[in-house]
């Protein structure tokens, strides 16, 4: 079973807390994970390069000289390819980037992702109480809390439900994104270094699974 290292609400580190295998079930699936960030960043493209080619460009119905007997090439406009000013030959046109993965094969990439960062000890439980703290948003407190934690690198802070006062306190912060839990990517905790989640989240997000794998057992 994997485990992961607690932190109190005063944030200090008490020991180590098994981690739910619900969620850590030890698999990491790399052939998955590729397939699911590829198509995140792909979903990221907004598709709107465009480019004129040579019917878009305004002009050139007139043949710029006669087919024969000029000496030069035969020329049927000024809006071609190879004359300045004319119209690209392959130009780029609008057109959607997103891909479709299936909503199982997103389950094990998030699995994965997770299982990849609790393999390298780089899960992090943190107390419900260590994150009250943030009744108003306070970006030094934040960042010393973490350098207390001995945590550097980009980090991920997974809560339970929204806590707009910690995001405030980590937006000016570069490395530092605060999500609730269940909203991260497989892209954002493959980024990544180090991932903090709120230990009643994990909790929370466990239970449900919990009881589903016992009522299939039963059955």
């Amino acid at each position: 079973m994997a485990k992961a290292r607690y932190y109190t609400g005063d944030g200090s580190e008490s020991g180590t807390r098994d981690l739910p295998e619900t969620i850590f079930d030890g698999v990491v699936n790399e052939s998955v994970m590729h397939q699911v960030v590829k198509a995140h960043l792909a979903n990221q493209r907004q598709g709107t390069a465009a480019a004129k080619n040579r019917s878009a460009v305004r002009g050139g119905s007139r043949k710029p000289w006669r087919q024969k007997g000029t000496g030069r090439a035969r020329q049927g406009t000024t809006r071609a390819p190879q004359w300045t000013g004319g119209g690209l030959a392959f130009p780029p046109q609008p057109h959607g980037w997103r891909q479709r993965v299936p909503r199982k094969v997103r389950a094990l990439a998030r699995r994965s992702a997770f299982n990849a960062r609790a393999m390298d000890d780089r899960v992090r439980l943190v107390d419900s109480a260590f994150l009250d703290q943030w009744t108003e948003p306070a970006t030094r407190r934040l960042v010393k809390s973490l350098d207390g934690m001995g945590i550097e690198g980009r980090v991920l802070i997974l809560t339970d439900g929204v806590r707009s006062n910690l995001v405030l306190s980590a937006r000016n912060v570069p490395g530092i994104r605060v999500l609730p839990f269940g909203k991260e990517s497989v892209y954002d905790v493959l980024l990544a270094h180090t991932v903090i989640i709120e230990s009643s989240a994990l909790d929370a997000a466990a239970a449900p699974a919990a009881a589903q794998d016992e009522e299939t057992s039963n059955a």
